[in-house]
């Protein structure tokens, strides 16, 4: 990974028209058409006529592992991951062991992420204590250390106590930070394997009902106005959480959302087949709901996409449905998945795509330096795809260290050809470099 000078050349910058970048050291120096020779004398010159160019992209909902679980991930593989998908930052989720709910674990996962130079680790603090839900976590401690940590979440458990919500969202008030729920109700879903439904009556699974993630929004919205503080909602997943969010904003209350990747395409019938591939949480839904999930990440009500990258080893997921683990993993495969389901459809276009998978989840997580605009004095955080490509996803290849994939098999378009962390290119013509 070298700095210097670098010229991408005939890049759709976030699919306009042909434009030329001009890249020295971190920087973008120069956005136009046909600069001229002498502004890129020098610099190493990539072809990218037919691709378009994105900020890097954001991910707010990412499981690293480590500490901990370096079975499943570590922050140096999930990085490459990452790079690979495109990202140059994540947010890393605080269910590791131990639980990062201290100024300690953040600063170790942030410096991590440093260390590897793949891309930005972002740590999200735990906002109990040991995700237990009982007492609140050191949120004060854990944004004033090194890592800085705006987002709080005990995602993989919801806060289910109201009076807990109600104070870690007062909490985190005086410093902007924000409060990002999984939104599950767990006496309603006790024992769950499945999408509540048909699907799972013909089974005879026992299911996970989409109340159990409506009641919570409902409850989190009001009272995040109640308090005026931040709160966003984890992996919304059902066409009733949507009209929750688009109420809540209509309002003017301080309320975000992400979707998932494989909540825009895969749907419960898959569970058909027993593959423990398809076990995730909050499970896969309905036709219906993948179809309302999409139309309100086009219109707005869903903020952005978060791809819940959640590896586990082949053990955990090669098993009977009813032993395994939740979990797919998504960074290598996400920007592919909303190009078929929101690009290929004619939902976004992808000035869209930036939005929602760069510009908003940066906005969100207050994350300095990602999510900027493609222009001159810029860090030079940047995603080169090429959209024309088709492409067969083989685990096998994964730069992940785990390979639990629901595409496995699957078509799917574009393929991200160059990253670039300030300026250092994580990944060229494809490939880590």
């Amino acid at each position: 990974m070298t700095t210097g000078k670098t010229l991408i050349r005939g890049a759709r910058v976030l699919g306009g028209e042909p434009q030329d970048v001009i890249i020295v050291d971190e920087t973008i120096t120069a956005v136009g058409s046909d600069l001229t020779v002498s502004s890129a004398e020098g610099a190493t010159v990539i072809d990218a006529q037919g691709q378009v160019l994105l900020p890097g992209l954001v991910d707010l909902h990412t499981h690293l592992r480590e500490p901990g679980r370096e079975d499943s991930e570590t922050v140096l593989t999930g990085t490459r991951a990452a790079a690979v998908g495109g990202y140059t930052a994540v947010h890393a989720m605080a269910n590791t062991f131990p639980v990062a709910d201290t100024a300690g674990v953040v600063e170790q996962v942030w410096r991590l992420g440093r260390e590897s130079g793949y891309c930005d680790v972002q740590p999200v603090g735990a906002v109990t204590v040991g995700l237990e839900g009982k007492k609140l976590a050191e949120l004060g401690a854990m944004h004033d250390s090194a890592a800085g940590v705006r987002v709080f979440s005990d995602d993989g458990k919801c806060v289910d106590d109201a009076v807990i919500m109600r104070r870690a969202l007062e909490y985190v008030k005086a410093f902007d930070g924000v409060i990002a729920q999984h939104a599950q109700e767990p006496r309603l879903t006790e024992g769950a394997q499945m999408n509540e439904g048909i699907v799972s009556a013909e089974l005879g699974l026992r299911g996970w009902p989409a109340v159990a993630e409506e009641s919570i929004i409902a409850r989190d919205v009001l009272l995040a106005a109640h308090v005026g503080s931040r709160v966003h909602i984890c992996h919304l997943s059902t066409a009733g959480s949507v009209e929750l969010v688009r109420w809540a904003k209509s309002k003017g209350w301080n309320v975000t959302a992400e979707v998932t990747p494989h909540h825009l395409l895969l749907t419960d019938e898959l569970v058909r087949s027993y593959n423990p591939v398809y076990k995730v949480n909050p499970p896969l839904r309905t036709e219906a709901d993948v179809m309302a999930l999409r139309e309100a990440l086009a219109d707005g009500t869903i903020d952005c996409v978060a791809t819940d990258h959640a590896p586990h080893p082949h053990e955990d997921k090669d098993c009977e449905w009813g032993a395994a683990a939740m979990g797919m993993v998504g960074l290598e495969t996400a920007l592919s998945v909303v190009q078929h389901t929101m690009v290929d459809t004619g939902l976004l276009d992808w000035s869209g795509v930036a939005d929602r998978m760069s510009f908003r989840p940066a906005a969100i997580g207050r994350l300095g330096g990602h999510g900027r605009p493609i222009a001159a004095g810029e860090p030079a955080n940047l995603t080169l795809v090429d959209p024309a490509y088709r492409g067969v996803v083989n685990p096998a290849g994964f730069a992940s260290r785990s390979r639990n994939t629901p595409y496995q098999g699957l078509e799917l378009p574009g393929q991200v050809t160059a990253t670039f962390l300030r300026g250092k290119a994580t990944v060229m013509d494809g490939k880590l470099t």
